[in-house]
């Protein structure tokens, strides 16, 4: 890109200085100023050394990175701040109730401007020298930049050639503005927050739902103490095939997974081959490999976010943070109890769109604690003055880094065992109580409330691949397998029932509940599973019951009939004998029928000391480590 090395002569009668620029500024004006690392750090200096000479400006922003003088407490009678965002460098003087806070959908931001619901006097924005054609580029923030210069009534720009030239929807004639201010300083940059373990983990359970073709957006909340986990999951993603982005905010942790090979938006639905972004925050590495490069089209919020137009994205994926889930499924993403934390952002716009997407997925993700390690942030309520962003009815996906829950279409009963099962253990067995107490368990639950625990998963993950290619995925059954337990049992041949339980059983729903609910603390139940589009089929189960009086444990498993013969039951045999020698067991018991031969070879056949004996037509196996 080459600039109009003249510009300054040719535009001198629209040349000023910030201090003159500000001159124009009257007290009772409303302000805009622009976005993130785009905000016009020379044009807020002079704006503030004017505040003995104002009263009553209203600041109007998205989230701006930098020093935010007027968000000072000494400041407030001069200037009052409005964000759409909740950006650090304002949130005390907004949670001390010397700011305010819109709340509003980021897609609906560009009407209010535009239809004159909140008219804007002045916009501070940066953008690029023009070049030969008297264009110049809004840079790394087009998002609702664009609509707040559109609609104001003067428009300042500090005109920077540090600031990268951007394709996409960002040319804006020179004429369109109003005072140019020349500046040449570093664009500010934004540093990664460092992820910690649990961040990883999280980002690692995100990153599995993400199929290749995939179409992605991370949002730009973040969580206390664990960083913006969205960001963090393209560190899982350069193993993937043709990833694209459609998303508001990128960062440099685009840039290896772009030379990794995993980006290529070939298999976008629309803007195929472009990275779509609305804004970018990063360092100068990000900012020199985005100018004047055409893998990047930098778009408005009113494209960016429009939920149409994101749910065209065949296999659109969206990864947002929350800072609260309540166990019916209420997301709470901008506030701790009654104090405002950030916002709503484009988490509602890219919700409703990736769940209206082909093959879409919209996820919410946080940490099972808080930043303290104190106390959970699943709960059975959320906290009063908590406001919910995403509802119990359109909500998808929760992660944390104890797994996955699917929520949607799920009764309260489904979601609550869910929500359990992917909080933090310390506290399950509480939520669990607190649920049955809230009645959205069954009274009769509330006998499992001391099982309510899931070992380590580590150690039961295994993966059985069939003659037939079939990969059977292997992990410790969990409340939420209920309904696929039933599934199991209601589908199994009578034989396999006599052979299994030794008599024509007829399972009752206490049946199956014994049969889910276990105390892991002594007993080990693991599952053979496949992916439906209802969730996870059970075809295999496995379990042992220690006798903690011998130190042996009676050993069982049963397979679905179209699934036996196999090799899956030696497998799932052979898996609880490592389960069992780590957790220091001496051997396994069993009791097999003497028609059942097919579990007699595999007894005998597994290489451990096997004595027998029968009696009244059944062997009693005596199996030692």
């Amino acid at each position: 890109m080459e600039y109009d090395t003249d510009w300054q002569e040719k535009y001198s009668d629209m040349i000023s200085t910030p201090t003159k620029a500000l001159a124009h500024l009257r007290p009772g004006q409303r302000v805009f100023i622009g976005t993130g690392c785009g905000a016009p750090q020379m044009l807020i200096t002079a704006m503030t050394r004017r505040a003995g000479q104002l009263a009553n400006v209203e600041i109007i922003q998205l989230i701006t990175k930098g020093n935010a003088p007027y968000a000072e407490k000494k400041m407030t009678e001069c200037f009052a701040i409005n964000a759409f965002f909740i950006s650090s460098n304002i949130r005390e003087v907004i949670q001390e109730g010397l700011g305010d806070y819109t709340p509003i959908l980021m897609s609906d931001i560009p009407d209010l401007l535009n239809t004159g619901i909140m008219p804007i006097d002045i916009a501070l924005i940066q953008v690029t020298p023009p070049d030969k054609t008297g264009k110049v580029s809004l840079g790394i923030s087009v998002d609702i930049v664009r609509s707040a210069a559109d609609n104001a009534s003067l428009v300042i720009a500090e005109v920077n050639p540090n600031m990268p030239w951007t394709h996409g929807d960002t040319l804006v004639d020179v004429y369109d503005l109003d005072i140019l201010v020349p500046v040449d300083h570093p664009i500010l940059e934004r540093q990664i927050d460092p992820p910690n373990e649990i961040s990883r983990k999280i980002a690692r359970e995100v990153a599995a739902l993400i199929p290749n073709g995939s179409t992605i957006e991370l949002g730009l909340g973040r969580v206390p103490g664990y960083g913006r986990i969205p960001q963090v999951v393209m560190e899982f993603l350069h193993e993937r095939k043709d990833i694209g982005f459609h998303t508001e905010m990128i960062s440099d942790t685009i840039i290896p997974l772009i030379e990794s090979g995993a980006v290529t938006g070939a298999r976008k639905t629309i803007d195929k081959g472009k990275i779509t972004a609305s804004f970018c925050m990063g360092s100068k590495k990000l900012y020199d490999f985005i100018h004047d490069n055409p893998l990047f089209s930098f778009r408005p919020t009113e494209y960016i976010n429009d939920p149409a137009v994101i749910g065209k994205q065949k296999r659109m994926v969206a990864v947002n943070m929350a800072l609260e889930v309540d166990l019916t499924g209420q997301v709470c993403s901008d506030s701790v109890g009654g104090s405002f934390y950030s916002g709503i952002g484009g988490q509602i716009d890219f919700n409703r769109g990736a769940s209206k997407s082909e093959a879409g997925r919209a996820i919410i993700c946080l940490p099972s604690l808080d930043e303290y390690g104190t106390g959970s942030r699943i709960v059975t309520t959320l906290r009063p003055g908590s406001g919910v962003v995403i509802t119990r009815g359109t909500v998808h996906y929760i992660a944390t880094e104890y797994g996955v829950a699917y929520l949607h279409g799920k009764s309260i009963q489904e979601r609550v065992m869910a929500l359990i099962s992917i909080a933090h253990p310390d506290y399950r067995e509480q939520l669990f109580k607190e649920a049955v107490d809230a009645k959205y368990l069954r009274p009769d639950l509330a006998r499992f409330g001391s099982r309510f625990f899931v070992p380590g998963e580590e150690a039961m993950i295994a993966a059985y691949l069939m003659p037939d290619g079939t990969n059977v995925a292997i992990r410790s059954i969990r409340p939420t397998d209920e309904p696929h337990m039933r599934d199991l049992v209601y589908n199994l041949s009578q034989e396999t029932i006599y052979y299994r339980f030794m008599s024509n059983q007829r399972f009752t729903h206490r049946h199956i509940q014994d049969f889910v609910y276990i105390d892991h603390r002594r007993d080990v139940c693991i599952v053979g599973t496949i992916p439906e589009a209802s969730g996870d089929q059970i075809v295999a189960v496995g379990r042992y019951y220690l006798n903690e009086k011998t130190n042996m444990a009676e050993v069982a498993f049963i397979v679905r009939d179209n699934w036996q013969n196999k090799g899956l039951g030696t497998f799932f045999f052979q898996h609880l004998i490592k389960i069992a020698k780590r957790n220091g067991i001496a051997g396994f018991t069993a009791e097999v029928l003497l028609d059942n031969k097919r579990m007699q070879n595999v007894f005998n056949n597994s290489g451990l000391r096997v004595e027998s004996k029968i009696e009244e037509g059944v062997y009693s196996f005596d199996m030692e480590f």
